[in-house]
């Protein structure tokens, strides 16, 4: 059972989280300082919960093969791939960037998530792509 929860669970936060990133940029830009630290601070508890869980789901095995071999299995590989090489940096990103926002060093934040923002948002919508590819897309493929 949490072989079949777990991943959809963590895909659902990782889907949050993109949507929370999204709705923060949109209210940064509209000079909604603390909405945009609101949702900045939701998005990293939830990503948080995210990492939480996929440390449960990576010592639990609850990873699959992904199980057709068409061209789907090529744009999964080279999501994973991208996704796999670019997620370490997101941990250490954020938590600068959380620091800096929360010490009002408002210059060194907005350098530091011109570069960090893109990359926590695309590791967060490509979480979701791998469990769709992984999960839905893969085995309807496989038949």
């Amino acid at each position: 059972m949490l072989d079949q929860v777990l991943p959809a669970v963590n895909a659902s936060l990782n889907g949050t989280a993109a949507v929370l990133l999204f709705l923060a940029v949109r209210a940064v830009r509209g000079r909604d300082i603390a909405r945009h630290r609101r949702l900045m601070l939701a998005a990293v508890a939830v990503s948080a919960l995210f990492l939480a869980g996929y440390i449960v789901s990576f010592v639990w095995g609850t990873h699959t093969r992904y199980p057709a071999h068409d061209w789907t299995r090529v744009v999964y590989f080279a999501i994973l791939i991208s996704h796999e090489l670019m997620a370490p940096f997101v941990v250490p990103l954020v938590l600068r960037m959380v620091y800096l926002g929360l010490k009002n060093r408002t210059a060194d934040h907005k350098r530091l998530a011109r570069y960090a923002l893109p990359v926590w948002g695309y590791i967060s919508v490509t979480g979701v792509l791998i469990y769709l590819f992984s999960r839905h897309i893969g085995p309807w493929r496989a038949g």
